[in-house]
């Protein structure tokens, strides 16, 4: 009797190979906070071989020479460009890119080292989904820089959960396809705030997918005073009337807030803060309304003005 093995018929099953990622960084007027991120993206726990770091120089003065900033042994693009904005400027990064996926961050970010597989992971699930990261606050200590997370989180949690005609990812931790990226025209340029969620909503009136990847970790950095964090909201405020002006135009009819949400903000932040810090928060919750209503009305004002001059004398 032969105890001989059948030789199986079968060959081993191939790995895939990791999907190749495509990362793309706007930066302007921050080469500290640009450094910080280079070193993060330098070490990541990802095949050298699959992605590609393309950096968008948006009209930095005085202009970012790259042989400052070289963490990955040659392997950047480095781009510039006048200065147009972060939506132009990620835009001109995608144009050079040449992985199968893109992925965005901001250069006052630091990627955890797990950062592309989280994505990776995602897109195994969902391959032709958009896909946004979580996102940390790496300065604790900065009260404005904690309200303003708590508030981008708030808003992302209770339109994710809501299924909101609203919601969207913050596009310093988002990634999708670049083939469907391409198609669905890039960012708006004509944005400067508020360009991630213009994306989002057209991407999601095409029928496709958003989906949340918790191990996709990045640090937010941004250094924020009373004035900055004023400014920030304000533009803010500024691009939401230009956004909601765009989704009329694509028919999703007259603005509505959703004023369950300005609740559920509020109570997030007494669920994050420390207890030293509520009454300061919410204060900043306020000055966050009124700054971001500023805005709205402001550019508003502009739009209507502007159409005021452009009729014809009678």
């Amino acid at each position: 009797m032969n105890d001989d093995p059948v030789p199986s018929s079968r060959a081993p099953r191939a790995t895939p190979p990791a999907p190749s990622f495509s990362i793309i960084v706007p930066t302007w007027n921050r080469p500290r906070q640009l450094r910080a991120c280079l070193e993060a993206l330098a070490g990541l726990e990802y095949p050298a071989a699959r992605f590609e770091v393309i950096m968008v120089d948006d009209g930095s003065e005085p202009p970012l020479d790259a042989a400052d900033f070289d963490r990955l042994d040659g392997r950047v693009t480095w781009l510039r460009q006048p200065n147009a904005g972060p939506a132009a400027a990620r835009n001109a990064g995608a144009a050079k890119a040449q992985g199968e996926y893109l992925a965005f961050t901001d250069d006052d970010c630091t990627p955890d080292p797990g950062w592309l597989q989280g994505f990776a992971r995602a897109f195994e699930r969902a391959p032709r989904a958009l896909v946004g990261g979580c996102t940390a606050n790496a300065l604790p200590d900065n009260i404005y820089a904690t309200a303003s997370q708590v508030i981008v989180e708030a808003a992302r949690a209770y339109f994710l959960a809501m299924h909101s005609e609203f919601q969207f990812f913050a596009s310093n931790n988002l990634a999708l396809p670049a083939d469907l990226f391409r198609t669905i025209g890039g960012f708006d340029p004509s944005f400067r705030t508020s360009e991630d969620r213009d994306l989002c909503d057209r991407w999601v009136r095409e029928g496709r997918r958003l989906v949340y990847a918790p191990d996709a970790v990045i640090h937010h950095r941004h250094e924020l005073t009373l004035a900055g964090f004023w400014r920030q909201h304000f533009g803010y405020g500024r691009g939401a009337c230009r956004f909601h002006r765009a989704r009329a135009r694509r028919g999703a009819g007259p603005f509505r807030p959703e004023f369950s949400f300005y609740r559920n903000v509020f109570g997030h932040l007494f669920v994050r803060a420390r207890d030293r810090r509520t009454v300061s928060l919410t204060a900043l919750f306020l000055l966050w309304q009124v700054a971001n209503a500023a805005g709205f009305l402001w550019q508003g004002c502009r739009r209507e003005t502007a159409k005021v001059k452009a009729m014809p004398p009678r």
